[in-house]
């Protein structure tokens, strides 16, 4: 099977190009959102493969993997067919709703009743990463399903030599509250964080942080943030509102314990063993600074948390899931 993709999420893109498909991945002279390309930050195999739009006309594709909802014109202009109709599609639904603005031309809406854009469509099915996704979005008259993320497991790396707390947020500055970026002051009052991500460089200025209390490491590769994340003792995941961060799910492979905010997905993605969630941030400062005092406990419950991810989370589940809709979707 040959499959177009958009690279747009990394981590997530890397464990899907390690399906037994030919991806083919726009490419553009600028690298720019439509056309990066493969990475240079990833490991992706082979069969991934670059191919230029006005290219893409004559090559055979099968089926598109569509993630933003302007990637139905693009592929139209570039393949001269349409998505849903003269081609087979399916749309990745990364994000959790936002609230609709009142001015822009559409009908206010509060976030349970957030209608997808794809909702008057029966022919491109909706895939949602997480079931809180599925749960809130009101995707109507689409198809929907849920293929929970699979990573590529980093292998366990733990040695948690640093009594420092590890927090990946890309774009912390741009996502604000969404994020959890706010938050980042009081948990870097328990203990020190060590931020990776891009865009990172500038927060500990712009949030008003020590500079001794807030690390920052800028667009690491994978491989290098993974070894790096390792050495801390614990993981920090402060975002309000998101479907469930890929960095939260490697982390737990790598055997950090994780502290977490009981909103979203999280909630089903760490066990009770594996971690602390709570929606009190007091509560989670005490306990990332109990963690990070407690190298014993903090391994124990990283263990757990290894055990858990790579039992939900592992790539064969959701490459095996992905060849299937794939397969029904081009039947």
């Amino acid at each position: 099977m040959r499959v177009l993709m958009w690279h747009v999420h990394g981590s997530w893109a890397t464990s899907f190009v390690h399906g037994p498909q030919t991806t083919l991945v726009p490419v553009t002279p600028d690298r720019g959102p439509d056309g990066r390309g493969r990475p240079d930050t990833f490991h992706w195999p082979d069969r991934a493969v670059e191919v230029p739009p006005e290219r893409l006309r004559d090559e055979d594709v099968d089926a598109v993997v569509l993630q933003r909802p302007h990637e139905l014109r693009l592929a139209e202009e570039w393949l001269g067919r349409r998505p849903g109709r003269d081609l087979p599609a399916v749309y990745v639904e990364h994000d959790t709703p936002r609230r609709t603005p009142s001015d822009v031309g559409m009908p206010e809406e509060v976030v349970p009743d957030s209608r997808h854009f794809l909702h008057d469509r029966s022919d491109i099915p909706v895939v949602h990463v997480t079931h809180f996704n599925q749960l809130f979005w009101n995707c109507g008259r689409a198809p929907t399903t849920v293929i929970e993320h699979g990573v590529v497991d980093p292998g366990y790396r733990y040695t948690a030599e640093l009594p420092r707390a590890g927090v990946v947020i890309n774009d912390p500055l741009r996502r604000g509250r969404v994020a959890g970026a706010d938050l980042l002051a009081e948990l870097a009052a328990a203990v020190p964080l060590d931020l990776f991500g891009m865009n990172v460089s500038g927060a500990p200025r712009e949030l008003g942080i020590a500079h001794e209390a807030l690390w920052t490491f800028e667009d690491l590769p994978q491989a290098r943030m993974h070894d790096e994340l390792a050495r801390r003792r614990v993981y920090v995941h402060p975002y309000r509102w998101t479907s469930l961060g890929l960095a939260l799910i490697e982390a737990m492979m790598l055997g950090l314990p994780v502290v977490a905010l009981a909103t979203t997905e999280a909630v089903e993605a760490v066990p009770p063993e594996a971690g602390v969630l709570s929606t009190r941030v007091a509560t989670l400062a005490d306990a990332a600074r109990t963690l990070a005092a407690d190298p014993p406990r903090a391994r124990q419950m990283g263990k757990e948390a290894r055990a858990h991810a790579v039992d939900r989370y592992g790539l064969a589940r959701f490459l095996r899931d992905w060849r299937r809709t794939l397969q029904e979707v081009t039947r």
